[in-house]
């Protein structure tokens, strides 16, 4: 599962810098994705506003046209809009023209197709076969709003605002057998100084050994840990003990502030137990570097 999110929200420790001048300030917007069940999905936005208060307070943050591949942003962030020159006001929406995307589907024989905005779409790659459409309603005319959890108010610093594009909630099939697919996007914009991270690590409990599968013994690099938010997507990493301490780590970085529930997952035909139970709640703010440090109470063959 990867999790991705629309237009680069690119997340890195950045501190609050005063920067602005004469009643403006700069304003970045970083893209990032949240996890979902295809091979690639490409975007083309090529516009950004920020909308506040008033039919004129509208602020052109992007005009050129910017193609990413989502996916490629799971655990990552891009810049969508880079130190853009924004007058002092509040603001509480951007708008995205989306005028072009693909997804690259797997299907159950391993194949994958692909269905696009158009087949004629300048992000296809080389050659590529379109299998059927991906519709886009008004997208790249009248644009797509996103409301920013919590409105931005520029007064002479920088603002960072993290855009958290859902794949895996974005696209799905048409009703019926048209065999076209639809893009719904699912985004969650919101303002960030940091981004945050959840650290899942996970200890052989004393005492406890581990099953041997076809003769080989299984470890702790054998279990993965998942993240998965209010939205019903995951995420899955595998854990790592790069240190050789016997705690083995997994990490979800530049996540949206909000509430997650993290888990455990064992390799096929194992049956174990951990403490905490697992799942577990995970609240993550802005900034925040939260972990959730489960031990493994027994572990054997279903």
């Amino acid at each position: 599962m990867r999790r991705t999110h629309i237009l680069a929200s690119f997340l890195f420790t950045l501190a609050l810098g005063v920067i602005g001048c004469g009643g403006e300030s700069k304003v970045t917007v970083k893209l990032t994705d949240a996890p979902g069940d295809y091979k690639r999905a490409v975007v083309t936005i090529s516009q950004v506003e920020l909308l506040g208060e008033g039919e004129n307070n509208k602020v052109v943050l992007l005009n050129q046209a910017k193609t990413t591949d989502l996916l490629t942003l799971a655990n990552d962030t891009a810049d969508l809009v880079k130190d853009a020159t924004v007058p002092a006001g509040t603001y509480s929406e951007l708008r995205f023209v989306i005028t072009g995307a693909y997804i690259e589907v797997e299907e159950a024989d391993g194949s994958t197709k692909i269905y696009a905005s158009s087949p004629t779409y300048e992000g296809l790659p080389a050659g590529a076969q379109v299998a059927g459409a991906l519709q886009m309603p008004s997208y790249g005319q009248s644009g797509l709003k996103v409301k920013i959890a919590n409105p931005v108010a520029v007064e002479g610093e920088q603002k960072v605002i993290l855009v958290d594009f859902d794949v895996a909630q974005s696209f799905g099939r048409q009703a019926g057998n048209s065999g076209q697919w639809v893009m719904s996007p699912v985004i969650k914009a919101a303002e960030i100084t940091f981004s945050g991270t959840v650290t899942v690590t996970l200890t052989q409990g004393a005492g406890v050994s581990l099953p041997t599968i076809n003769d080989q013994p299984i470890a702790l690099t054998d279990f993965k840990a998942t993240l998965t938010n209010t939205g019903n997507t995951t995420e899955t990493v595998a854990f790592t003990d790069a240190n050789g301490d016997g705690t083995f780590e997994a990490q979800f970085k530049f996540l949206v502030p909000g509430d997650f529930t993290a888990a455990i997952v064992g390799p096929a035909g194992v049956r174990f137990t951990v403490n905490p139970a697992s799942p577990a709640p995970v609240s993550v703010g802005s900034g925040k570097q939260v972990s959730v440090a489960f031990t493994l109470t027994s572990a054997a063959l279903q």
